[in-house]
């Protein structure tokens, strides 16, 4: 009877994460039957063509005003939910003379018409923010602002609480109170690391009695490279349209940032470099601005050079360009021309306009879209126009730039940004000193984005208690009352679970080297493991005098693994280029001898026979000289408690060579190569003393040191994930879903992924706690939830577990935690 209780209170704890949603997803069939309205395509221009003439502006015939949401609701003229009973569909359905609308000397509203207003409607009378029929009353300022700080209060001296109490002053709002400590370290953790805390950081976190210790934990959490860069990952790959798996990469019309964008991060790399970076772009980083090439036959707007527009515009200054794409924007400023301004700055060939994805006679030249701070060059090459682009978005003076990305900083952290929506920057922010403060402070803190990020945790208005919330507020009647309670990301939840049971892979599919690697441990003295390889090309001359200019050749090792590796990295160069593939895949490519690539390979590895191809290619003209080295480092998993054993592959006199060269894909077409033994270079002076040190110092750094656990980040997306939210990233995604879909709550209750894990970590909880009930369910809630249970949970718990000898019954009260609300949020 009591597992029948425990099931049955885990079934209505599953319910409650549904039921805390705030709106519950309609069932697939309603969806498969109509997509929702779209405001500014489908509404926008029917209200602008039936109502906006009369019914907007200060004269607004009868009092009776659409020109915002709030005027029309303030009007009564609709209620959200509920088009039965919204005067505005009395009124434009009603066959009253006197009553109808518009007046009956007009044409009134046909039926597809009058049904698409009661759609809209009915679906929430969605609005875009900031949209208004008529004149705009907010245009956000350009360059960056520095506002007086109020007087502290209370002693509340962080620059965010003076602001923010003196907003709450203004608005009457009673400040909310501080969360204790354990609450602050859970929330602090999944924030900034997207790890729960160990329960023996949560004993010594409350034992700490040093009254910093808040920044002290903020500060160290930003300091663990790894664990920082692999939680921060989903949030730029989301943003930056980065992933590992999709549209376009089987076909070649599409490439991964993902090694560029984890080293970006691993090592803090200043936000306005890493977007000067991507805008020039550096090797490994192109695939921002490349977009993706779709295939077949495309609408004008999903052209590349139009992707590129709508990221740079989206990802960057927080603008919405894909109404502009199609036509000048109905819901901000932005023109048609604007946008294929900003396209031609990319564009290697002249854009035709193209309105509603038909071709109008008329070009316009490459552009920036706020010309009050400069402008690029008509004249120049593309890819000086992007150099020229890079800076003027980066540029002190566009405080746009700043603005946005210091907003989703704030947005993730609070639930809700200054600017709501995020992508809407056009929109009055709650708070215009707050956004222009954070913004002013990371262009003073050289655009250190770890600074922002402790710069808001540090504040007592983030350490507040979530304020509670009786439903979603209407856009533009927002008041901050506090940080609101958020959804963990889909990688935060399969991390936690990960992290209570030990579930977690071994093997993950991003390109990535696990490992922190300063540019001063790259030229500094390598004092660990000798380098082995030898630089090899199909000639020992091949350093004087050299082969031909323009000599390509292959070059590959095989080999055998007895099993798959727990962590592989390789570093390589060549002179003068080369393109390296792992088993047949790709991995890494570049045209500069002089610079050393590290590349994590882990993924590509697997037990049995393995191969590695390199395709070099000589430059210049005349003979000079040419070589490549390499070296692998991987490491072998092993008995627990031991060091893993270390494998190298090292280039040597057992690589072959051949003069044969594989397609895009690395495989060799007919005729078949004729494998040659490769030969030691005579004289490897000519590049040892500069490229060797760095070779061995980058693999030393690469295959030592802790193994972490594999992130969820890390990997393509299963099915549990997108269950939870984790989009495809085919367009740049800037929020994910706040609410609990029915599809997510099945998939919770019944996913085969999940059970796993589940059943994985209850048989080791069972194992280490054997006996000892009450020392499991003590280190369960203090892992998940980071507190103790009360009296009641622990007595219900260890009465069901008994003496732990069914294992299901740990694997019930395990999978109940991991329902709980108090799980799943961050709070």
């Amino acid at each position: 009877m009591r597992r029948d209780t425990l099931r049955l209170l885990s079934w209505l704890t599953s319910f409650c994460v549904l039921l805390n949603s705030a709106n519950v997803a309609r069932s697939a069939d309603d969806k498969a039957q109509a997509k929702p309205v779209d405001f500014s395509h489908d509404v926008v221009p029917l209200l602008k063509k039936h109502c906006v003439g009369c019914h907007s502006g200060p004269d607004a015939k009868g009092g009776f005003s659409i020109s915002t949401r709030e005027l029309l609701l303030d009007a009564g003229g609709a209620k959200p939910g509920n088009s039965a009973e919204s005067y505005m569909i009395e009124l434009i359905t009603s066959t009253d003379p006197e009553m109808r609308m518009p007046p009956i000397e007009k044409p009134g509203l046909n039926g597809d018409e009058v049904a698409v207003l009661k759609r809209w409607i009915d679906e929430g009378l969605k609005w875009e923010n900031g949209f208004a029929f008529g004149p705009r009353t907010y245009e956000p300022p350009l360059l960056p602002q520095r506002p007086e700080l109020p007087p502290a209060v209370d002693g509340r001296t962080h620059p965010v609480d003076r602001i923010v109490d003196a907003y709450f002053a203004e608005h009457d709002i009673a400040r909310p109170v501080v969360v204790d400590d354990e609450a602050f370290l859970r929330r602090v953790s999944l924030d900034l690391t997207g790890l729960l805390p160990p329960p023996e950081v949560r004993d010594e976190f409350l034992a700490d009695q040093n009254p910093e210790k808040r920044t002290l934990l903020v500060r160290r959490l930003l300091d663990d490279d790894i664990a920082y860069a692999e939680h921060w990952l989903t949030f730029w790959n989301d943003l930056l349209r980065n992933d590992y798996s999709g549209t376009g990469f089987i076909t070649g019309g599409r490439k991964q940032i993902t090694n560029w964008l984890y080293r970006s991060l691993v090592e803090n790399k200043p936000y306005d470099q890493m977007v000067r970076e991507l805008l020039t772009p550096v090797s490994g980083a192109e695939g921002f601005v490349q977009g993706i090439r779709w295939r077949g036959n495309v609408s004008a707007g999903q052209r590349q050079e139009i992707q590129f527009a709508q990221n740079v515009g989206q990802a960057l200054l927080g603008i919405n360009l894909k109404c502009a794409s199609c036509h000048d924007s109905f819901i901000d400023r932005w023109t048609l021309e604007e946008t294929y301004g900003l396209a031609q700055i990319y564009a290697t060939e002249q854009l035709t306009l193209h309105r509603c994805d038909k071709p109008v006679d008329r070009t316009v030249g490459p552009g920036w879209l706020f010309p009050e701070i400069g402008n690029v060059d008509p004249q120049a090459a593309q890819p000086e126009r992007m150099k020229q682009l890079a800076a003027l978005v980066t540029h002190p003076d566009n405080g746009r730039f700043t603005r946005t990305i210091v907003n989703r900083l704030w947005h993730r952290l609070m639930g809700r940004g200054i600017v709501h929506p995020v992508d809407a920057m056009h929109t009055q922010p709650w708070s215009v000193d707050l956004l222009d403060y954070l913004a002013a402070d990371l262009l003073d803190r050289g655009f250190d984005l770890k600074q922002a990020l402790e710069l808001i945790c540090t504040s007592q208005t983030y350490q507040a208690a979530t304020p509670p919330i009786e439903h979603a507020p209407d856009e533009g009647s927002f008041v901050f009352r506090g940080p609101l309670p958020r959804r963990m990301t889909a990688e935060q939840f399969v991390d936690s679970v990960w992290q209570l049971t030990g579930a977690a892979p071994t093997q993950f599919d991003a390109q990535v080297v696990r490992a922190v690697i300063s540019s001063d441990e790259i030229s500094g003295p390598a004092e660990e493991a000798t380098l082995t390889a030898r630089w090899i090309w199909s000639t020992a001359d091949a350093a004087s005098p050299g082969p031909p200019g323009g000599q390509q050749l292959s070059l590959r090792r095989t080999f055998d693994l007895p099993a798959v590796p727990v962590r592989a990295a390789a570093a390589t160069t060549c002179d003068n280029e080369y393109v390296l593939y792992i088993n047949g895949q790709q991995v890494a490519a570049d045209t500069n001898w002089e610079s050393v690539e590290l590349v994590g390979i882990q993924s590509r590895l697997r037990a049995g026979k393995n191969e590695i191809l390199v395709v070099a290619k000589n430059g210049g003209s005349g003979p000079n000289p040419a070589g490549l080295i390499f070296e692998a480092r991987i490491a072998l998993p092993v008995l627990s408690g031991a060091a893993p054993a270390m494998v190298t592959i090292a280039s040597d006199e057992q690589w072959q060579w051949a003069p044969q060269i594989p397609d895009a894909r690395g495989r060799f077409r007919d005729p078949k190569p004729e494998w040659q033994p490769a030969v030691l270079i005579a004289q490897p002076q000519v590049w040892a003393s500069r490229a060797n040190p760095q070779l061995q110092s980058l693999l030393t750094r690469a295959t030592t040191g802790e193994i972490h656990m594999v992130r969820a980040s890390l990997l393509k997306a299963d099915e549990l994930m997108r269950a939870l939210g984790r989009p495809n990233r085919d367009q740049i995604v800037t929020s994910r879903p706040t609410d609990l879909t029915t599809l997510e709550a099945i998939d919770l209750a019944n996913g085969q992924r999940l059970a796993d894990a589940i059943v994985s970590g209850a048989s080791s909880a069972a194992s280490r706690y054997q006996g000892a009930p009450d020392e499991l369910i003590d280190w369960l809630y203090a892992y998940a939830l980071s507190r103790r249970p009360t009296k009641e949970e622990r007595t219900l718990a260890i009465d069901y577990l008994g003496q732990m000898s069914e294992p299901t019954r740990v694997e019930d009260v395990l999978w109940s935690v991991v329902m709980l609300p108090e799980f799943q949020l961050v709070r």
